[in-house]
């Protein structure tokens, strides 16, 4: 942890706004104007285009960014493969989908001197990378900054939600600062560098594989709730001029791959686009709920789909569960017992979830697949069925969700696990029968 990066994280000012198309300069100047590619770009800098989607995706899903760079991507050596540590991808072959409702506690603090990189541990996942199709689940936990080192994912992008201790993201765009209660988006192929803002960090991190996470359609809702696009803080730019050897690190087709450039990569002076990172404070979440009864669904807790070649049935969609007022009548007011055809990954980043009394900590997660039957255990269902139903405020926890269309299928190290809760079942026993013919 730098004293320096807090202060730099303190600093920092963002563009505003999802998928707008944003244009920085840290020199002016330096961004070309009325062309994109001129003969010669301004101040003897290189033009380069990174291609979030293809050319010829409709406008309103197209993503790229033009970058002003010092010296070229193209300029590097060859790149050769490096161990892939803790780090898994799809498809994922090594255990078979389980339909056992499965649950964590957090992951063990990391030997001395981890960075992110080296402290991302694979928890499962579905689709195939390869394919640009599904997702995974990994989790992170650092002691140390990332020193001359940077990591782009050609694979997809990279959803960071914070549980433990602040982030300073140097990508190559310009720097974002992610602390507990806010997410990071970081796109596919945009190379970053992470440094902490506190003496550890513990996290969660969602690898999208498939088409880019957006902002979800509101339909009878309207034209406002849920995530406001305004929230959204993209970076300004911030370039790197150095020429000490970095280490260049891309994961691809699910391997680690590693090169030693001569100079740093995040070395952009300029850019504009739609092809960028985001953060975004999840506390501003505007939740809708029912003002009259029943507990929603929790469809309406959504922040961003990726969605698929099916309308409604998303690739992955990150939810939070934001603090909010429970007003409903005659309603059982936690959420319900339920089976569902998408598979749920649930993470907690403070407090506790209104649907579990005990067990389900900060920096664990639980894992229900597809038709797994799940919902309040026993306590809580006891405690809500005879609770008074004046107006409740709910504000004493913050969880999301990673919700997927197919099943995850768990990585053996987190089937195997230490910190596998092996009786979680056990939530569930002493539900009675109350029946009354």
């Amino acid at each position: 942890m730098s004293e320096q990066a807090r202060k730099t994280a303190e600093a920092l000012e963002y563009l505003t706004g999802f998928g707008n198309e944003h244009s920085s300069e840290a020199v002016p100047g330096a961004l070309p104007i009325g062309r994109n590619s001129p003969q010669r770009a301004p101040l003897g800098l290189y033009a380069e285009q990174l291609s979030g989607s293809a050319f010829t995706e409709p406008r309103t899903h197209n993503r790229r960014s033009w970058l002003y760079r010092i010296r070229p991507s193209a300029a590097h050596p060859p790149f050769t493969r490096i161990d892939n540590g803790a780090l898994r991808s799809a498809p994922f072959t090594e255990s078979v989908a389980d339909p056992n409702r499965l649950r964590w506690n957090p992951l063990p603090a990391p030997a001395p001197g981890t960075d992110f990189l080296s402290g991302l541990w694979t928890l499962g996942g579905n689709g195939d990378a390869a394919q640009r199709a599904g997702m995974a689940i990994h989790l992170y936990a650092a002691n140390a900054d990332m020193t001359d080192r940077v990591f782009s994912d050609s694979d997809g992008e990279l959803l960071i939600v914070p549980e433990r201790g602040g982030l300073l993201l140097r990508t190559e765009l310009g720097l974002l600062a992610a602390r507990p209660g806010d997410m990071a988006l970081i796109p596919r192929g945009v190379r970053f560098r992470v440094e902490l803002l506190d003496a550890d960090a513990r996290g969660y991190v969602c690898e999208n594989y498939g088409q880019p996470f957006e902002l979800p359609n509101l339909g009878p809702i309207g034209a406002n709730g849920l995530a406001a696009a305004r929230d959204f803080q993209a970076p300004v730019a911030a370039y790197e001029d150095s020429e000490r050897p970095t280490e260049v690190i891309n994961k691809f087709c699910g391997n680690l791959w590693s090169a030693t450039y001569d100079h740093s990569p995040l070395d952009v002076v300029a850019w504009h686009g739609s092809h960028v990172p985001y953060v975004y404070d999840m506390r501003r979440f505007n939740v809708l709920g029912s003002i009259s009864y029943d507990h929603p669904d929790p469809s309406i807790f959504t922040v961003l789909t990726s969605p698929s070649d099916t309308p409604g049935l998303a690739g992955v969609d990150f939810v939070v569960f934001a603090p909010r007022w429970l007003v409903g009548e005659d309603t059982f007011r936690p959420p319900y017992f339920h089976r569902n055809v998408m598979s749920e990954y649930m993470g907690l980043i403070e407090g506790a979830y209104d649907a579990k009394a005990e067990g389900f900590v900060p920096g664990g997660g639980s894992l229900h697949n597809m038709m797994s039957a799940h919902g309040p255990d026993h306590e809580t269902f006891e405690r809500a069925s005879a609770a008074e139903l004046k107006p409740q405020k709910i504000d004493d926890g913050l969880a999301f969700m990673f919700e997927t269309r197919w099943p995850i299928t768990a990585t053996a190290q987190a089937a195997g696990a230490d910190h596998l809760q092996r009786g979680y079942d056990d939530v569930w026993q002493g539900l009675q029968r109350h029946f009354r013919a």
